[in-house]
């Protein structure tokens, strides 16, 4: 049986941060690029681009619902897996597996047959108008038919980073954007299936991904392989554990989803339906900085979560401490490049000119404190990797829900104008980043009170 990798206990934690985070990095952002790529095929397909990029944006909200769930039951199997091989508990650890596996399926079923029952219904209440329904429909059909590979390809695809291998896990999804920004073109332009093409690229390049990582799991020489005899069983047990671990980024990205709505409906009230498409734009752009913080996440996880299990709180404080900081630059990098050059980065998605100066205004205003963004999503990663559910849950709605919405809501029909909704996203940005540094300030107290080696259940449950 192949050792589980010790070093993530002994090695030095700026070391393990390159080399587990610049794989998630990679990956992150590649997986980035990979929505990208349709976006910016799509904002091109001859005399119907415009209003094709808004149907797409129309979906965005749909997709954020079957990432929440596939989020749900991943993550939280991930975290686990990363806790239990520090413990040394192989066995559980591959149970665990088998029901991710088992979960993921169940959830994707369901997810696929009421999104196809209820397709047209779902996004008209998502944003949708006449004139973007059939692009969004045309899409989002096709994604829905693939839902279940889509969840078992992320949710394995993190296990494999969690359990010491960062760079299979960046591999295969370089593999992904790599064959998408070959087909995305052939499918759209050469064999003339628009949009359609698009969805069917995707989906034809997650499958290919997810046959490799089934395979490299079926081997039952590796220390965390899918146990054949439990494959298609859930354990309960196990399920509501992970479920809770996971119930933190779920909510987080079912936040998003609900936001995305009030932000398209408002967008659609206010100025009409390319104001949806340069929020698709705007936030193409913007999510590319901030798949590449949940690369950092990404790297510190299985560093944080291995320590906590080891019981080495001040591994855990520093690899914390070093995220932070990195993920504070990127952020800073984004703000520069919304700031600066906001009207070259519009340009590569669509040559509209009402559309690029829409999509330029909303990026400027969009960002104006994006450097605080990255501390506040490191931070609330911290609390889940460490299995503090509450507190993940509570951080994770705090700038996508309990600021933002109200913001969206009132801010638009105060201005009436759609600038309202560009400037609520600064204002909770603002809000969410003060009440993360007050938990993050009472957390790093708590473990700097923890020896090394003691049990954590001394400082109370709250660290638990």
């Amino acid at each position: 049986m192949t050792a589980i990798p010790t070093e993530l206990g002994t090695k030095k934690i700026s070391t393990l941060i390159k080399e587990y985070a610049i794989p998630g990095i990679i990956a992150m952002t590649a997986s980035s690029l990979y929505n990208m790529v349709d976006s910016i095929f799509i904002g091109h397909i001859p005399e119907a681009g415009s209003l094709a990029i808004s149907g797409l944006a129309v979906t965005f909200p749909l997709m954020n619902i079957s990432s929440a769930l596939g989020t749900l039951v991943g993550v939280g199997a991930a975290t686990m897996i990363s806790v239990l091989l520090g413990q040394k508990n192989y066995k559980i650890a591959n149970k665990v597996l088998a029901n991710e596996v088992s979960l993921n399926i169940l959830v994707g079923m369901v997810f696929t047959v009421l999104t196809l029952l209820f397709m047209d219904p779902i996004l008209l209440f998502f944003g949708a108008s006449e004139n973007t329904l059939p692009f969004a429909r045309d899409y989002m059909v096709i994604i829905a038919l693939g839902n279940i590979i889509t969840h078992l390809y992320f949710g394995l695809n993190s296990v494999i980073r969690s359990s010491g291998n960062p760079k299979l896990a960046m591999g295969l999804t370089l593999f992904t954007v790599t064959s998408n920004a070959i087909l995305d073109p052939i499918f759209i332009y050469v064999l003339g299936m628009g949009i359609q093409g698009a969805a069917l690229a995707t989906v034809l390049c997650q499958s290919m991904a997810l046959a490799y990582t089934l395979w490299y799991f079926l081997d039952q020489k590796k220390f965390l392989h899918l146990p054949r005899k439990q494959l298609f069983q859930i354990d309960w047990k196990i399920a509501k554990d992970s479920l809770a671990i996971g119930m933190g980024p779920f909510l987080m990205n079912l936040a998003s989803c609900i936001v995305v709505l009030f932000i398209n409906n408002q967008l659609l009230k206010y100025g009409g339906d390319l104001a949806i498409g340069a929020y698709g734009i705007v936030n193409r752009l913007s999510f590319l900085f901030v798949m590449i913080v949940m690369g950092f996440n990404q790297g510190m996880q299985p560093i944080a979560g291995y320590n906590f299990g080891a019981r080495q709180y001040s591994r855990v404080r520093e690899a914390y401490v070093k995220t932070a900081m990195w993920a504070t630059i990127v952020c800073t990098a984004g703000f520069v490049v919304s700031e600066f050059t906001p009207g070259a980065a519009v340009s590569v998605f669509t040559s509209d000119s009402m559309l690029k100066d829409l999509a330029v205004r909303g990026l400027k205003c969009m960002n104006i404190v994006f450097p605080i963004v990255g501390f506040q999503m490191v931070t609330t990663n911290l609390f889940q990797c460490l299995g503090m559910v509450r507190k993940s849950i509570f951080l994770s709605l705090t700038r996508q829900l309990i600021f933002l919405v109200p913001c969206v809501y009132f801010l638009p029909a105060a201005l009436n104008s759609e600038v309202g909704v560009w400037y609520s996203f600064p204002i909770s940005d603002s809000l969410a980043a003060i009440t993360t540094g007050v938990f993050a300030i009472d957390l790093l107290r708590k473990l700097g009170r923890l020896q090394d080696g003691e049990d954590p259940t001394i400082l109370g449950s709250q660290i638990k």
